[in-house]
């Protein structure tokens, strides 16, 4: 993680409009596109998960996505600690090497 004192200053959306992260059907897959490549997307989505955040594109994850994953696990405690593991966290986040 960078220096910077929250993850949100690295982030590849900082400067997006907030409607095109909270948007339905094609407008996810824009948000997630813009997920892609972002240096804080790990983190951007263990707050996510680790906060319950219902709405929007988080991490490149819809809420769908998330849920589905918190239901899957269950019992972490800690998503920010999980997805500190690199391998788990390019597991979950769909990513090779």
């Amino acid at each position: 993680m960078s220096s910077r004192a929250h993850w949100s200053e690295d982030a590849a959306c900082r400067s997006a409009d907030p409607d095109e992260l909270f948007a339905d059907s094609a407008g996810q897959n824009r948000a997630k596109a813009v997920c892609t490549g972002c240096p804080v997307r790990t983190e951007c989505l263990a707050d996510a998960l680790d906060n319950r955040v219902e709405w929007g594109v988080w991490g490149g994850m819809t809420e769908r996505e998330r849920r589905a994953l918190l239901r899957r696990r269950p019992n972490v405690a800690s998503w920010k600690r999980v997805l500190a593991d690199r391998p788990a966290a390019q597991t979950l986040l769909g990513r090779r090497g």
